[in-house]
């Protein structure tokens, strides 16, 4: 499978619930929900482990991308992810990027080869 970047530069052929989705593995999606309801100290369940990927316009998502500014912001612009966007670096991507800075090296990368 190719790497799907999402559009904040994370990898979502990476992410926990992409490849448990991907697996339609349920005793992963309660590992993940497991995990995941620890690290974000709120409840998620193992039928919220669902996810295709954000770049997806119409498989499932996990919750969080569904309300994802930066999800939003690179689908209403059009762009393959934000690495192709003419602000970039703009301000919700620099806030991300303190949580992730993997992503803004994804980013860049990508930026530096168009």
């Amino acid at each position: 499978m190719d790497k799907m970047i999402a559009f904040c530069g994370l990898p979502c052929t990476e992410c926990p619930a992409f490849i448990a989705t991907q697996k339609n593995d349920d005793k992963e999606r309660e590992k993940v929900a497991r995990v995941w309801s620890k690290e974000f100290n709120c409840e998620i369940k193992p039928e919220d482990i669902n996810c295709d990927g954000c770049l997806e316009e119409s498989g499932r998502l996990f919750s969080h991308c569904k309300v994802c500014e930066i999800r939003k912001c690179g689908r209403e612009k059009e762009v393959k992810n934000c690495a192709y966007c003419d602000v970039y670096v703009c301000e919700k991507l620099t806030k991300f990027f303190d949580m992730a800075p993997d992503a803004k090296i994804t980013l860049s990368e990508i930026r530096k080869n168009l």
